[in-house]
């Protein structure tokens, strides 16, 4: 038997095993950072179809959401549809980062879904 040879070949299984492993680990986490892009944008978008406040700021979406603040500043900077901003004080001292669905059309920022009230 010999042993040279088949350890050449669990290497070569090892490496090639090593690689997939990597891509696969790499594609789960593209796909869990586009759900949460995705989960913010949806809930974004249903909060300003109901008349709620059209900004919301991070507490409120991390108690919705249950992501972390920086998991929702991630998906927020990814996003093309939220605009970012913040909110002041009477003296003009920023205070809080605000979040909000924007489309640039108000036909789209306005969602229509059936069987759900509109405000």
């Amino acid at each position: 038997m010999d042993y040279a040879a088949l350890l050449g070949v669990f290497g070569n299984i090892a490496a090639i095993l090593t690689g997939l492993v990597a891509v696969v680990a790499y594609g789960h986490f593209l796909w869990g950072r586009r759900q949460k892009r995705l989960r913010l944008e949806n809930h974004l978008r249903e909060e300003t179809g109901f008349g709620y406040s059209s900004q919301q700021t991070l507490l409120d979406l991390i108690a919705a959401l249950g992501m972390s603040e920086a998991e929702i500043l991630d998906a927020a900077a990814r996003s093309k549809v939220i605009r970012r901003g913040v909110a002041a004080d009477d003296t003009g001292q920023p205070i809080r980062i605000v979040l909000e669905y924007d489309t640039g059309e108000s036909a789209e920022d306005i969602p229509v879904r059936p069987g759900r009230a509109q405000f």
